[in-house]
């Protein structure tokens, strides 16, 4: 069940959920008198940003879940009457950037991507640093750049070093990233850590996320204080979130964490889930092609040990924060989630056609990812995010 923010015709930004083609208006649904007896404020559901609906709390959540699959169920019978009411097209609707995000977090989560990433600018060396595998590296976003799927995403000029000469003006190698973002549903007080074995309830839901990278300039300005003008032009948020909960049949044990981690990052229960993940390239001058294909189980941190980590020096989150994975890679070139490792930093085209290769994004060019988990009959969709180059 995805949960996003879509308006229509003249109708202002609502919370709506995504059901086949259609969208399912939760405001007229509870306007209608569905959740009367949940005592639920339909005001809550007339916001132009999830916000106030993640705000209450978990049970209202399921409480809100279980009667949507009841008004669901066969098809929407129950609904029949009221069908053209509570029901648009997604033809008709515009959809909205589904949070008003405050804070955003980047980790640095997939190991595979790390340890490309360190082969690729340190050959001679460990491809990771001595703390990778003690502590989940991240560094603080840019939230205001974060826009819905579908936004076209101009490419940014800055600083870079081109043939050994400093340089400026528009990126020469923009590129992609394949990311989980987490949506964070609760807010713990200034100075109190979340602890491993409550993280998880902080999670309202995931969503594909998209963190653009200007890798040129990235390189020139990342020492010693890591990443600014080559992540903050723009990253892509998919419109619709997956409640956490519903990732629950996907649950599986992670890689296991060689040096064990310290205390405060333990917990013997399985914190990962396999996703399927896939990222789709529609080349300005051909065809969509499928480029990779990940899967989150190849995190090598979990999402409960982000937040501990996040939260161990006393941060407070709130309601709406964005925590990212970072780049999500497999062990196999095929399942890269950059097109730096896909292409090796360039040394390496990778070829779409017989006439059409990339290195790196060129204008024009449309990113596609997209996500689904499949269990024992049991299927969920993620939706997808997309950004066109210009």
């Amino acid at each position: 069940m995805l949960y996003g923010i879509f308006s229509y015709d003249i109708a202002s930004p609502r919370v709506g959920i995504q059901y086949k083609d259609l969208v399912l208006d939760l405001e007229v649904v509870s306007l209608l008198g569905y959740f009367d007896d949940l005592s639920i404020d339909p005001t809550v559901f007339a916001q132009p940003a999830l916000n106030d609906f993640i705000a209450l709390g978990k049970p209202a959540h399921r409480a809100i879940r279980q009667r949507l699959n009841e008004l669901l169920d066969n098809d929407t019978a129950a609904l029949a009457d009221v069908h053209d009411q509570v029901f648009i097209h997604e033809s008709r609707v515009t959809l909205h950037l589904p949070v008003r995000i405050g804070d955003y977090t980047d980790f640095y989560a997939g190991i595979h991507h790390a340890e490309n990433v360190g082969r690729i600018f340190r050959p001679q060396g460990d491809p990771l640093l001595s703390n990778y595998k003690q502590l989940p590296v991240g560094y603080h976003g840019r939230a205001s750049s974060i826009v819905v799927s579908g936004t076209p995403v101009r490419r940014p000029s800055g600083q870079f070093m081109d043939d050994n000469r400093l340089t400026f003006g528009p990126s020469k190698a923009l590129d992609f990233e394949l990311e989980l973002a987490l949506i964070i549903g609760k807010e713990n007080p200034l100075g109190e850590p979340i602890p491993m074995e409550e993280a998880e309830d902080y999670i309202f839901g995931v969503a594909l996320f998209n963190d653009w990278s200007a890798r040129d300039i990235q390189r020139w300005e990342y020492q010693p204080l890591g990443p600014f003008l080559g992540k903050n032009f723009a990253s892509s948020l998919a419109a619709w979130v997956l409640p956490f909960d519903d990732l629950e049949p996907f649950r599986v044990a992670g890689m296991p964490q060689d040096p064990t981690p310290l205390p405060y990052l333990q917990t013997s229960a399985p914190g990962h889930f396999d996703l399927e993940l896939a990222v789709w390239l529609q080349a300005a001058d051909g065809e969509t092609v499928c480029i990779a294909r990940s899967n989150t189980k190849y995190l090598y941190w979990s999402f409960a040990q982000l937040i501990a980590h996040h939260t161990v020096g006393g941060c407070n989150l709130r309601v709406g924060d964005l925590l990212a994975t970072g780049t999500i890679s497999g062990d196999t070139p095929g399942s890269y989630g950059s097109l730096l490792e896909l292409s090796w930093n360039g040394e390496r085209p990778l070829h779409l056609s017989h006439t059409t290769a990339r290195t790196f994004l060129v204008n024009g060019d449309t990113v596609t990812l997209q996500g689904h988990g499949f269990h024992k009959g049991i299927r969920i969709d993620l939706g997808e995010v997309t950004g066109t180059i210009i």
